[in-house]
């Protein structure tokens, strides 16, 4: 059977300032800014939500179909989406617009600019859950506004289980909308950042919102992972990266081994286990799906880390 995975198709272009922002920038003339920076290297790099865990989990061996819009300029993405391996049958294409897109620029002091245009990504709601085949497991990712809120309620409807991930679309719901969207799920994942939000917006505590599904994932970067089911908290550890290299994306790739273990019905620590050490093999890796690994190496790297054998 197949994971939907319903989220954002885009492209990230990465630029390094080598300078400091604040040499450049005077603080009384904020007003009035106008201001040019010569960023001699840059790369782009595909990510999006949906991509970026479709290409992990496809790497573990589960089946994952991706539902995203893209733009006009979408063809070295899906080209790309297909050699890999992932199916394009569920991203449309809106004409008039461009694939979303990230333009970051860093400086030396890791301070980070970024402009964000969503382009296709708001035409999300265009796609229907209904649509894709052979569907056991989804994800509602960060995508338009209106396409998360739909795509929700069309899991929902259709009795298909599925992970709610607000990820940094969180600040575009009000409290009514987000515990609507607590209720339709079966599983929440979020870090711990988002997850303070989601207590403040909702005036909930995690645990009694953990009370509302079967699991809440909270994410917590070096500090490993809990996951909140049956009244208890489970304390996932996290994995020592062979590089820290970068960490776009890594939530996404925990995110494909915590799916792999919903849809292939592994326990909650070894599933928490899976999702935390695909975590760590991605952030030794520029870009958010340059990674590599095969079942082999998952099976011996679970071992090395939590001398346990994966039984998968």
């Amino acid at each position: 059977m197949n994971t939907l995975i319903c989220g954002s198709i885009a492209y990230d272009s990465i630029m390094l300032f080598e300078d400091r922002f604040k040499n450049h920038i005077i603080s009384d003339q904020l007003h009035n800014l106008n201001v040019a920076f010569l960023v001699p290297h840059m790369r782009r790099e595909y990510g999006g939500c949906a991509g970026n865990i479709a290409y992990s989990l496809h790497l573990l061996g589960g089946t994952p179909l991706v539902m995203a819009t893209v733009g006009q300029d979408h063809a070295p993405y899906t080209d790309r989406m297909r050699r890999k391996g992932l199916s394009t049958e569920h991203v449309s294409v809106i004409p008039d617009a461009f694939t979303a897109q990230a333009f970051i620029t860093t400086d030396l002091d890791d301070n980070q600019i970024t402009a964000f245009h969503p382009g296709a990504m708001s035409s999300s709601h265009q796609n229907h859950i209904a649509d894709a085949q052979d569907v056991s497991l989804g994800i509602v990712a960060p995508d338009g506004r209106d396409g998360m809120i739909q795509h929700a309620q069309e899991f929902h409807d259709a009795g298909i289980p599925f992970v709610f991930d607000p990820g940094q679309g969180l600040p575009m719901f009000d409290r009514e909308e987000l515990l609507n969207f607590i209720d339709l799920a079966e599983y929440a994942a979020m870090n711990e950042y988002e997850a303070k939000m989601l207590e403040e917006k909702t005036g909930q505590t995690l645990s009694s919102i953990a009370k509302c599904v079967t699991a809440l994932i909270v994410t917590r970067g070096g500090e490993g992972s809990s996951i909140y089911t049956d009244e208890k908290i489970l304390d996932i550890p996290t994995v020592t990266a062979k590089e820290v290299i970068d960490p776009t994306g890594c939530g996404d790739s925990y995110r494909s081994g915590l799916l792999y273990g919903i849809q292939a019905g592994l326990d909650w620590q070894t599933t928490g286990r899976l999702a935390s050490l695909l975590g760590a093999i991605k952030i030794a890796s520029q870009g958010p799906q340059n990674h590599q690994f095969d079942r082999t190496y998952i099976e011996a790297a679970f071992k090395e880390n939590f001398d346990r054998v994966l039984e998968w």
